[in-house]
């Protein structure tokens, strides 16, 4: 009888072991291309619309389950400075207004995914919230994706509006104030992701 214990014991210990190490094994480690990425902040003002690229980008992404998209950890980090108009002086008044002395990066963290809806074999549809930090300042975004999983690249692919003054940033002035920028500004973004 105790030989018979012992032994169910050590084979639900063995079955265990063999779950987790399959768990682990099945999670997927993903970097941000930067080359291949492209990150969009379109806004308004009283001249003109505008739209800044960013040039500088990192992050990684945890895929843990890709039959049915589990998440485990998504991050993005956006140098603020490689942000670019075209126009130089629209840029210092954009590093002005963000205060990139102080504040290098732009990051988005997941939080949580609320849901997930499947496409296609390799596409999803993505509702998840994350913590959004601009210029210092942290908030609770949500935000809808696609994701698409091909060999070893993931595509994110979404947008995002919101204003600036949520984060505490007076829209930029050029001209002595007589060109305003408008508080709404909408990010862009389809970020690659390679094994």
């Amino acid at each position: 009888m105790k030989h018979s214990i012992k032994f169910s014991v050590f084979f639900f210990a063995v079955f265990l072991c063999s779950l987790l190490s399959f768990q682990v094994a099945s999670s997927q480690n993903y970097s941000l291309n930067n080359s291949s990425s492209v990150l969009e902040v379109h806004g308004t003002s009283s001249l003109h619309d505008w739209v800044l690229e960013t040039e500088k980008q990192s992050g990684k992404i945890v895929i843990t389950n890709s039959a049915e998209l589990e998440i485990g950890s998504l991050n993005i980090s956006v140098q603020a400075e490689s942000l670019k108009s075209g126009k130089s002086s629209m840029d210092k008044n954009t590093y002005k207004a963000l205060n990139t002395d102080d504040h290098k990066t732009m990051d988005f963290t997941l939080s949580s995914v609320k849901s997930v809806e499947k496409l296609s074999d390799n596409s999803f549809k993505v509702s998840a919230s994350g913590k959004m930090t601009i210029s210092g300042v942290t908030k609770t975004i949500s935000v809808d994706m696609t994701v698409k999983l091909e060999g070893d690249k993931v595509s994110l692919n979404g947008e995002k509006s919101f204003k600036m003054t949520d984060f505490g940033i007076d829209p930029p002035k050029a001209l002595l104030g007589t060109i305003k920028t408008g508080d709404a500004i909408k990010i862009v973004f389809k970020s690659v992701f390679n094994k």
